[in-house]
């Protein structure tokens, strides 16, 4: 697996960015470029990584393709196909979007979210989306999630069956997985489960971590990885048994450099134990 997490200097060129990216000691990045970039452009930031061998894991499309505003899900559909084209030209694992809420907040909880019209809406959206852009080296995926499809192992593998398209694939947050008291503390067993049943379509996963608060009702907050109480001992040992291209990428951290620093320091202290090479 390859590790890696967002850059914070100032990207000017495709080898100021390799730079940055080898100074964090990563060999996986975020796509330095939007998709607006023109096509020198891509191509040049694409040989670089490919020389320096640093993998670019994805593009990100996020938007509200259920939004029930029809203006607000038009935009999101064509920013998710513009960004999975980006993702094909610049040879990025995958893009990645969540599937989307019914409610206001494009990543909020709504009753409607995890309803079969809504599955059913989410199958058409995807095939729309590969269909339109058509893929060959690249996929499209979805970010698992606690209050929206895909919200577990069965319901993304549910969704890769209904949408049948060769490049639909599987974006792993196993921290967006745990909702309850029951799947924090049996986290490692939710996450053995998922790669029993989603490994061979894991494209990119995200790393952080997660606490159980001491209030009532439930109280689960992200926190910095070691910081909670993901297994990363076992997160670990299931991605290594992967593609070694897959790639797992820090985020949602305060936007610090130091913050990303201790994260990537505590998740190869884990991998060293393992006896993983990230």
């Amino acid at each position: 697996m390859r590790l890696g997490g967002p850059i914070f200097t100032q990207i000017t060129t495709p080898d100021a960015w390799i730079e940055a990216v080898m100074a964090c000691g990563y060999r996986a990045a975020y796509c330095p470029v939007p998709p607006t970039a023109d096509a020198e452009t891509v191509n040049a930031f694409a040989e670089a990584a490919r020389k320096a061998d640093i993998v670019i894991a994805e593009t990100g499309a996020w938007s509200n393709l259920m939004s029930p505003d029809p203006s607000i899900a038009a935009a999101a559909m064509e920013k998710t196909k513009k960004s999975l084209e980006l993702a094909e030209r610049i040879g990025a694992r995958c893009c990645v979007n969540i599937s989307g809420s019914c409610g206001k907040k494009w990543d909020g909880p709504h009753p409607a979210n995890l309803t079969e019209e809504s599955f059913d809406k989410i199958v058409r959206i995807t095939r729309e989306i590969i269909d339109s852009v058509k893929p060959l080296r690249t996929f499209y995926t979805l970010e698992t999630m606690p209050w929206m499809y895909p919200d577990s192992p069965d319901s993304y593998l549910r969704l890769i069956k209904a949408i049948d398209r060769k490049n639909f694939g599987v974006h792993f947050d196993p921290v967006n997985l745990i909702c309850s008291p029951q799947r924090y503390f049996a986290n490692a067993e939710l996450i053995k489960e998922s790669f029993a049943k989603l490994g061979p379509y894991i494209k990119s996963c995200h790393a952080k971590d997660i606490t159980l608060r001491e209030k009532l009702t439930v109280h689960l907050e992200e926190v910095r990885p070691g910081e909670g109480n993901l297994n990363y001992s076992v997160f670990l040992r299931e991605l290594n048994k992967l593609d070694p291209n897959t790639t797992l990428m820090l985020e949602h951290l305060p936007p610090i450099e130091e913050e990303y620093r201790h994260a990537a320091v505590y998740i190869k202290n884990i991998a060293a134990q393992e006896g993983i090479a990230l």
